[in-house]
């Protein structure tokens, strides 16, 4: 258990640090975590991702308690926990601050069905979640609500966060959810683009269910 332990803790580490290598989420903001089993081991406040190590990983129960860990879990730990109780199937999730995903949440702008490739996030457009202040209740329910029949939403006024079955998931939806809100971006400089129908996105869903898998 403590060797499954350090390598998770290890792989919330290299999500964290590639989330300041690609300017995903600048400086250290984000934030990263990873469930194990009805604990979560999620990236510590105020620590830059370079200098990270194991053991500075914040290990905490549901409700918060700290069970190990140097330092002060993430200020948006609430968030993380309201998402892996509300979805099971949730093993990583990343919260970034990525620029062109900022924008769109700044003004409010769901990313709808102009490209095929919204599907990923798991239905025909990507959500804004409501404004609530960061690291509260109300904001860790807003998110839950955003992500009903999604695997990623915008955070109004904030930023983006994404969950997968693996924190390695998790971080490459994050990174599409980056990608397509800058393609929206720069299809608005030229006019309101054409979207695709419900029933086109329904398939594009359903075909993203089993991409990339074996069998």
């Amino acid at each position: 258990m403590a060797e499954e332990s350090s390598a998770l803790r290890a792989r919330v580490i290299a999500a964290a640090r590639d989330l300041a290598a690609t300017g995903l989420s600048p400086q250290m903001s984000g934030n990263v975590s990873a469930r194990q089993g009805e604990r979560i081991l999620i990236t510590p406040s105020g620590i830059a991702y370079t200098a990270l190590s194991p053991d500075d990983i914040s290990e905490i129960a549901m409700d918060g308690e700290v069970l190990a860990g140097p330092h002060a879990p993430s200020s948006e730990w609430q968030m993380h926990a309201a998402i892996y109780e509300a979805f099971p199937e949730a093993g990583g999730i990343v919260h970034a601050h990525s620029g062109f995903a900022t924008v769109l949440a700044v003004m409010k702008r769901e990313i709808p069905p102009f490209h095929y490739m919204v599907a990923v996030a798991g239905g025909r457009n990507i959500r804004v979640a409501d404004y609530a202040t960061f690291g509260t209740a109300e904001l860790s329910q807003n998110a839950v609500a955003a992500l009903r029949g999604r695997r990623a939403c915008l955070l109004a006024h904030h930023g983006q966060i994404a969950f997968g079955e693996t924190i390695e998931a998790a971080l490459h939806l994050a990174h599409e959810v980056e990608t397509l809100s800058a393609q929206y971006w720069r299809a608005l400089q030229i006019g309101e683009p054409e979207l695709l129908s419900d029933d086109e996105m329904a398939l594009n869903v359903e075909k993203f269910r089993t991409y990339g898998r074996k069998g």
